[in-house]
């Protein structure tokens, strides 16, 4: 079956979010069972207090039903957060590197395990701000000289999710930029 036109450019946001949660993360169980052979793969044994490693699909069911407690990444804590704040201001010319389901990931976990993040209220607004000084980049990179002729838009260490963002401006825009310059050849 063939999509409709306005999705056949790029993902959505939620499916973002999906592919997100591919990605493994530890919880601690609060049950005990031997591993369990899922169609993804092996995962456990589960015996608390031991971590145990699993696709955060899975941390997020068993989350939901209060048979384990998340473990946050080790980049979504207050201290770091505040430090790569600091350093995506102070890099004007580039993007500080993120990991590469960042925003999804952060979500998902502020959404459905708060209880498990030191300091949720505080990391919503940390990554609303980083959010938000990422995005400022992009539009003044956007409106940059090189941009408007064409040339380039430098984005190493944009996640998936940002530059899924930009890309249906910037396609336009590009597609502008070309019939501009040959009306002008033409002239």
């Amino acid at each position: 079956m063939a999509l409709p036109k306005h999705l056949q450019n790029g993902l959505t946001p939620d499916e973002h979010t999906f592919l997100a949660e591919e990605e493994v993360i530890d919880i601690v169980p609060l049950f005990s069972m031997s591993k369990v052979r899922l169609i993804s793969g092996i995962y456990g044994p589960f015996t608390p207090p031991s971590k145990a490693t699993v696709p955060l699909w899975l941390a997020l069911s068993l989350k939901r039903k209060r048979k384990c407690r998340i473990v946050a990444p080790d980049w979504l804590n207050p201290d770091k957060l505040t430090l790569l704040l600091k350093k995506e201001r102070e890099n004007a010319e580039g993007f500080e590197p993120l990991p590469r389901r960042f925003v999804e990931t952060a979500k998902v976990l502020l959404d459905i395990a708060p209880d498990d993040l030191a300091q949720p209220a505080m990391l919503r607004s940390l990554l609303k701000d980083i959010r938000e000084t990422r995005q400022a980049k992009i539009r003044i990179g956007l409106q940059s000289e090189g941009v408007m002729r064409g040339r380039y838009l430098q984005v190493t260490n944009l996640t998936p999710l940002e530059l899924c963002e930009i890309r249906p401006f910037l396609v336009k825009a590009m597609g502008m930029m070309q019939r501009l310059e040959k009306d002008e050849e033409e002239e």
